[in-house]
């Protein structure tokens, strides 16, 4: 059974940083492909970033490129995404997830991201 639990989201202002952290159990981790999406206030989900099972490869969405970076540590079963130069538009609740687009059992429960000042 899939489990993912995010944590490291906040408020931070425009400019700012923030590293989001998943904790994945239940599944083998380290064979996964793993995604990083979000969903703004009354919008879908938005597909972000994926890294490889190996974290050799990475990619990333034109809305986020080069402000974000996957990575992951496969012996401690964790996924990160650090986010640099935030914008308001960033604002949204961040999943991590084992499919580019999951369903509500291939997904943690999220963290919030607000960014404001």
């Amino acid at each position: 059974q899939v489990q993912l639990v995010e944590s490291g989201g906040g408020l931070v202002q425009p400019g700012g940083s923030l590293r989001l952290s998943c904790a994945a159990a239940g599944f083998p981790f380290g064979r996964y492909w793993m995604y990083w999406v979000r969903q703004a206030p009354g919008k879908g989900l938005e597909w972000i970033s994926t890294i490889n099972s190996s974290g050799t490869y990475r990619y990333y969405a034109d809305s986020v490129k080069g402000r974000f970076t996957i990575s992951r540590d496969n012996a401690n079963n964790t996924l990160y995404l650090q986010m640099n130069s935030l914008k308001a538009e960033d604002t949204a609740l961040y999943y991590c997830a084992t499919r580019e687009r999951p369903t509500i059992g291939d997904r943690g429960q999220g963290t919030q991201v607000t960014v404001s000042s």
